[in-house]
């Protein structure tokens, strides 16, 4: 229960950590943690462990443990709040979103630059109803990194409004030829 460090030791080595992983998890692209990888997921099981002790410092005990706790999450809050409030701090914390693709052509800079795959990326297409990358009119990976495609006109799924408005014109069209 005895702090072996200073609180203020403490919260300012847990604000420089929380900065520092922000930083540096900002400057390495936008990914999702849905689309982790194996190796994503090591870097993340082992990073958690290698700023642990810079977090604690000589300080292993239960209080200092919740103090670090504490600070984390009231700091985190803190950001989502600011973020919440204010789109130029979300776009400079965030990031702004990357085009991926653009009337059906891979953007090959922007993939490389986020370092994603096309088969990645042709994963998250499919799983929003593109067959193919031609039939995508525009997709970007947001600063969450969500994939969000929106296909062309044409490659759009038919809605209960569309049927309806069909069955209306054909009911109409019925009716004049009685």
């Amino acid at each position: 229960m005895h702090l072996q460090v200073t609180p203020a030791d403490k919260i300012i080595r847990t604000l420089a950590v929380y900065v520092a992983l922000a930083i540096i998890l900002r400057l390495v692209g936008k990914r999702d943690l849905a689309q982790l990888n194996t190796f994503d997921l090591v870097v993340m099981l082992v990073l958690s462990n290698v700023v642990q002790n810079a977090i604690i410092g000589p300080d292993n005990s239960l209080l200092g443990g919740l103090l670090g706790a504490v600070v984390l999450v009231g700091a985190n809050a803190g950001v989502v709040r600011l973020i919440r409030h204010s789109d130029r701090v979300a776009g400079l914390l965030e990031g702004r979103s990357t085009i991926l693709v653009r009337d059906g052509e891979w953007d090959e800079h922007a993939l490389r630059a986020e370092g994603l795959r096309r088969a990645d990326v042709d994963a998250a297409l499919r799983r929003q109803n593109a067959n193919s990358v031609r039939e995508v009119q525009r997709a970007s990976i947001e600063p969450g990194g969500v994939i969000v495609a929106t296909l062309l006109p044409q490659e759009q799924p038919a809605t209960a409004g569309d049927v309806a408005r069909l069955e209306a014109k054909l009911d109409a069209l019925l009716a004049t030829r009685e």
